[in-house]
């Protein structure tokens, strides 16, 4: 009982932890929009230089909000793992019963009733084994923390073209301005395109 009011415990403690972690992911997320403004404001101005400080930050800011992330996820893995261990104590206080179950059906001969009693308690396991496979395949991806040069380049153009400055310093010119909706669509094509001169460049 105590062991399991201790389990309990320590399960409640981390999933706040884990939210405290989602908290500082959302913190990371409203100071990388920040430094992007600061990115537009700088490039208004025509300092190049402190658009691609804040440009960096704001990169810093995104790679924070993603090890943020990473590590709340982690942590409900933890969670999810640690609460399949207190399902296995409440499961192993009615093996007890489930024993005697077997026993008496082996004592009668009811193969039939034996066979249930097993098919019920392996389909607890298999729930249990499928919960833990599905929490280590969503941790499975991960993202890059540096910050290349092609990826500040990228943030500031984004910036000006989002906000329809021009940015001449070591960047690929943005094709005149577009209307907001059509941009939107042509957005992903455009990124490709600078991002293949870029490497050019390069």
């Amino acid at each position: 009982m105590g062991n399991t009011e201790r389990l309990m415990n320590q399960i409640m403690e981390l999933k706040f932890t884990a939210k405290s972690l989602q908290r500082q992911s959302r913190k990371c997320e409203k100071e990388e929009k920040s430094e992007k403004l600061k990115v537009k404001k700088a490039i208004e101005k025509g300092n190049m230089d402190g658009a691609r400080i804040y440009a960096e930050n704001a990169i810093r800011k995104r790679n924070e909000q993603m090890n943020y992330l990473r590590l709340a996820s982690r942590l409900e893995a933890v969670v999810a793992r640690l609460d399949t261990q207190a399902k296995m104590q409440t499961i192993s206080k009615s093996m007890s019963s489930i024993v005697k179950s077997l026993e008496s059906s082996l004592a009668t001969g009811n193969l039939q009733k034996m066979s249930e009693t097993m098919d019920q308690f392996e389909k607890q396991f298999v729930n249990m084994e499928v919960q833990a496979e599905f929490m280590e395949s969503s941790m499975a991806g991960s993202t890059s923390l540096s910050t290349p040069e092609g990826d500040v380049n990228s943030l500031m153009q984004q910036v000006a073209d989002d906000y329809g400055l021009e940015v001449s310093v070591g960047l690929p010119q943005a094709a005149g301005h577009i209307p907001a909706k059509v941009e939107e669509k042509v957005d992903e094509d455009d990124l490709s395109r600078r991002l293949a001169d870029l490497k050019a460049r390069g």
